[in-house]
């Protein structure tokens, strides 16, 4: 039950399995009444395509079908990674105590014995996809803790430790140090310092998101002085390594977007483009209308690219996607999922194409206007 758009309805979307074509009929009716997606199959093996296919929210299983029976389709769910966690309720005529208790014991949630009434078909089912949406909330929730912690623990002490390491040399008076070398230890200390700001300020920004704590006041927003703010924060790291920064962007693009929130997309993006582009590279800000409606922006950059696993991972909170920069920059990938959620809040989505060796284009759309 995804859905990144928070103004569109999620519509749960039901699997229903019987080999008598008159209960698939009445047991769609009554869930299509309840405004459900319903998805008919008759025997088991279509029912394991269909799920394959499209993930279900909740099942309706028959026990007493030929070829496959209800144990055996629901051992087969179970056994597969992604759809082990889907709700089974069992609908039969079988209604021994050993019966229930099999189809309990094999996965199921439930149990609804044929006869069966309406109103109980649509309380039951409605419960089950209550939990199963909780579940789902839990596990993200937990996720994020352990994002949260994983970057406290480990991306943020590295930085700080070599911030700390930095200091002592300098502080050292044992350590003669040339105006050259201490000028280039200033340096490393000043990068050191923007990076664990810059994690820093992507943690608070983020963890008030997650608690509905940011504020969002969207308005029409000239691009080119959201840019300018960006560049000016972005400027010295792009000179360090010589790359290229162009706009290609009319000067009179307009977006209906929250000003903090667009500069963070915008700079995140950049700032992760100049850590995985070379010396002499190029990065290109530009813009397209798709549509009426949206601004399309693209962050393309000549950098090293991602495989295609990296790619899947990218904006999963679960996955650990982080990697050290071309000269060392640290990063944890919070970024990219904190710019995903911000542009979700304004309607648009994020996403990105790329290749080893041949460059990342980052994606994300924003509404034009009101």
């Amino acid at each position: 039950m995804n859905n990144n758009d928070e103004s569109t309805p999620i519509i749960p979307n039901i699997l229903i399995v019987d080999d008598v074509s008159t209960n698939l009929k009445i047991l769609g009716a009554i869930l299509k009444d309840k405004g459900y997606k319903v998805r008919p199959v008759p025997h088991g093996v279509l029912a394991l395509q269909a799920a394959e296919k499209e993930k279900p929210d909740l099942i309706l299983l028959d026990i007493m079908m030929p070829d496959m029976d209800g144990y055996e389709v629901c051992r087969q769910l179970k056994e597969n990674v992604k759809l082990c966690d889907i709700p089974i309720i069992f609908i039969s005529a079988l209604s021994e105590p050993e019966d229930i208790v099999r189809a309990l014991n094999s996965g199921g949630v439930d149990y609804i014995t044929k006869p069966f009434r309406a109103e109980e078909v649509k309380a039951r089912v409605a419960t089950h996809l209550k939990l199963y949406k909780q579940s789902k909330e839990l596990k993200e929730l937990n996720a994020t803790k352990d994002k949260f912690f994983s970057i406290i623990a480990h991306d943020l002490r590295g930085p700080l430790s070599g911030l700390i390491g930095l200091a002592e040399m300098m502080s050292d008076d044992t350590l003669p140090f040339e105006p050259e070398e201490k000028k280039d230890l200033m340096c490393d200390l000043r990068d050191s310092a923007r990076n664990i700001y810059n994690l820093l300020e992507n943690l608070l920004e983020w963890s008030q998101m997650q608690r509905r704590q940011i504020s969002f006041a969207p308005q029409m927003l000239l691009v080119h002085e959201i840019i300018h703010e960006v560049l000016t924060i972005v400027a010295e790291l792009a000179r360090k390594k010589a790359i290229e920064i162009v706009v290609d962007i009319p000067q009179e693009e307009k977006v209906f977007a929250d000003t903090n929130m667009l500069q963070t997309v915008i700079r995140n993006l950049v700032t992760n483009a100049i850590k995985f582009t070379p010396q002499e590279g190029t990065i290109t800000l530009s813009t397209k209308h798709p549509n009426g409606k949206e601004v399309l922006f693209m962050v393309k950059d000549s950098g090293i690219g991602m495989d295609t696993e990296m790619v899947e991972n990218l904006f999963r909170m679960d996955a650990k996607i982080s990697r050290i920069g071309l000269d060392g920059e640290a990063g944890t990938g919070l970024g990219l999922l904190l710019s995903k959620e911000f542009v979700e809040k304004h309607g648009g989505k994020l996403w990105v194409e790329s290749e080893e060796g041949k460059g990342s284009t980052f994606y994300f759309t924003i509404l034009s206007k009101v």
